[in-house]
């Protein structure tokens, strides 16, 4: 059975969709069978694994709308020569999914019910949730066995934290008792910023183990690979945003095996 998280930040642009397409690339080159489940509209982790988001015929809009089932809308990911890379991937269609859910029975459960028929197929699920509490959000959280929350070490950063964390606790209470959060990656870190050394000290001292060892820096090159249809960690790998996500994956991994 696969270990299957979100990755999620009501923030929007804290690198969320950098990380589940990294974290997803590198689990794939570290021989995990991983799932990469796109639940943006924009598309942008579909366009980065090497999909190209205009031609689909089936995404995760018609999975959700039960016209058809994960094994037969997912894609291979052609960035990872192994193969272990699949992505179930999203266009704009997706935004009308919103509107269709809402008077559908079980409609927060509806990718839950979807990753079921698939998930002993995979060592690891990644979700791409979009950057804000919607009805998309909400099946990607009702899915998961935990959240891994991408942010950068800044005020507004820490503002939203605590939004996220009061809506994780609802989710848990209310529709997923499994959900929990798996911890915190620090992302866009500039080790030459004093107040992004604050910050992460703040981080580890409120949340201890729950803040990842893996910190990612700034980095230009893990910024251009989505242009070319790869993961960073495909497009250059001796960079150094791609080095910290190999051990950021190398660290998921240990840290699921220890449970």
């Amino acid at each position: 059975m696969a270990s299957i998280f979100a990755v999620a930040n009501q923030k929007g642009g804290v690198g969320k969709t950098t990380t589940a397409v990294n974290l997803a690339a590198a689990l794939a080159i570290s021989g995990q069978r991983t799932l990469l489940l796109d639940l943006d509209p924009q598309g942008n982790a579909t366009m980065g694994c090497g999909i190209d988001k205009r031609a689909l015929t089936q995404s995760v809009y018609q999975v959700l709308l039960e016209m058809t089932d994960i094994a037969t809308a997912r894609q291979v990911s052609p960035a990872i020569e192994s193969g272990l890379l699949h992505v179930l991937p999203a266009n704009r269609e997706l935004a009308g999914a919103e509107v269709e859910l809402v008077d559908v029975d079980h409609r927060e459960t509806r990718l839950k019910l979807a990753l079921a028929k698939v998930d002993a197929e995979y060592d690891f699920v990644l979700i791409d949730c979009p950057p804000s509490l919607s009805m998309l959000t909400l099946n990607g959280l009702c899915a998961a066995h935990g959240v891994v929350i991408p942010m950068q070490c800044e005020y507004y950063a820490l503002e939203g934290l605590s939004d996220l964390v009061n809506t994780i606790k609802k989710v848990h209470a209310n529709l997923n008792a499994d959900l929990k959060i798996i911890g915190l990656l620090r992302v866009m870190y500039d080790p030459r910023s004093t107040f992004d050394a604050q910050v992460s000290a703040q981080l580890e001292q409120h949340f201890g183990d729950k803040v990842f060892k893996a910190i990612i820096p700034r980095n230009v090159r893990l910024a251009e690979a989505p242009s070319y249809g790869q993961p960073g960690v495909v497009f250059d790998r001796p960079a150094k945003g791609a080095q910290a996500y190999l051990e950021f994956a190398a660290e998921m991994i240990e840290r699921v095996k220890g449970t």
